[in-house]
């Protein structure tokens, strides 16, 4: 995926959207549900090198799902 196909609000991995608070303008002063949850490095790894550092996973692909039910935190 070029970088121009880049779209931060949607996961590399499915294409979904990822619920980033960030790369939305209207929430970017919020803090990201991914703050509070552990993302394994594998999971990370798994993806394609050009597909890193570009936009956040979604909770889904990035396996944490079960954290976020536990700290009762919803995703925006």
């Amino acid at each position: 995926m070029p970088d121009s196909d880049v779209k931060p609000d949607h996961c590399p991995a499915c294409g979904a959207r990822n619920d980033c608070s960030l790369a939305d303008p209207r929430t970017a002063d919020r803090e990201c549900w991914c703050y509070g949850v552990s993302i394994d490095p594998a999971v990370l790894e798994a993806l394609p090198s050009e597909l890193r550092d570009q936009s956040c996973l979604c909770p889904r692909c990035a396996q944490v799902e079960a954290q976020l039910q536990a700290a009762k935190r919803p995703i925006p």
